[in-house]
């Protein structure tokens, strides 16, 4: 179903002397919480159109470009979950002034958690839509897994393809809109929704001026913590939305590793792909309302 409703507003903000874009859409409310979308590697406020169009109905809904990626500057930095934390609490406290249940796919998700458990004053809750980021025990079994020689051979792949020749042609590849249409095809069930609009909103950010650099600065970023180290220091309602066609990960596997670590949950599965939030947007938009509204809402009064 198409969802006829004016775009955000687009806007710019000041951070670190960087521009960071944002969208908003929707009105304040006082027993609601605003909402802020976190996008994936790769992609942008723009992903997240369908879903702002469902839910500023009945929020005020914030989605926003991390450094580097869409509209954002992308200077040339260390990227980290550390740093994407640190500029997402910065956005809460100076542009939405009030905590905010955050809502992340994907990397955008990682950076959610990081947010949630080190910075639980600028949240409300943390929604997570086939989210990024190991367990420990997936660090763990796969340091076990590989012997020496092995991990020998995978450094040095990872060194050569980290170097500016190697890594620029990646990047040249990566980026083609054939490239980035296959991939979608790879991580999306319902391939109608794999549309030119949405190819060109994913390639037209790795134009701009050091899109290539933070290609490769996010393949060498320093290990943040992992998603059970993160977990200990979460205290807010977590909400869990998976697409569980998802090709890169077992949603189940990890699902279970969650609630292992955490109890105060929600969680859904969506006949989709790794982006749920695109391809089933009504599914998710009413997920997402009904955990804000029935738990989210009556805690944070």
């Amino acid at each position: 179903m198409t969802l006829a409703i004016a775009p955000p507003v687009s806007a710019y903000c000041d951070w670190r002397g960087q521009a960071i874009h944002y969208g908003k859409a929707g009105r304040s409310r006082p027993d609601y919480p605003p909402l802020l979308l976190i996008h994936g590697f790769g992609a942008s406020t723009d992903h997240w159109r369908k879903n702002i169009a469902g839910l500023q109905r009945e929020f005020e809904v914030y989605a926003i470009d991390l450094l580097g990626f869409g509209r954002s500057a992308k200077p040339a930095w260390q990227y980290s979950g550390t740093l994407w934390r640190d500029q997402l609490a910065d956005f809460v406290q100076t542009v939405i002034g009030q905590p905010a249940v955050v809502v992340g796919n994907s990397l955008g998700g990682y950076a959610a958690l990081c947010l949630g458990a080190d910075v639980a004053g600028a949240v409300a809750g943390v929604g997570l839509l086939n989210s990024a980021g190991p367990f420990s025990e997936d660090r763990s079994a796969s340091e076990q897994r590989s012997n020496p020689w092995r991990q020998a051979i995978a450094k040095a792949i990872q060194t050569f393809m980290l170097q500016p020749v190697p890594s620029w042609l990646l990047f040249q590849y990566v980026r083609r809109p054939e490239t980035i249409r296959s991939t979608l095809k790879k991580v999306y069930l319902d391939q109608s929704a794999i549309t030119n609009q949405l190819v060109e909103e994913i390639r037209r950010p790795s134009c701009d001026p050091g899109a290539a650099r933070v290609f490769a600065s996010v393949f060498k970023s320093p290990r943040g913590d992992s998603v059970d180290q993160l977990l200990t220091r979460l205290s807010c309602p977590l909400l869990l939305l998976w697409g569980e066609g998802d090709p890169w990960m077992d949603t189940r596997s990890r699902s279970r590793k969650f609630h292992q670590h955490y109890s105060e949950l929600t969680e859904h599965f969506l006949n989709a792909g790794h982006c749920p939030h695109d391809e089933v947007p009504t599914q998710v938009n009413e997920r997402i309302k009904d955990w804000v509204v029935q738990v989210v809402a009556p805690q944070s009064v």
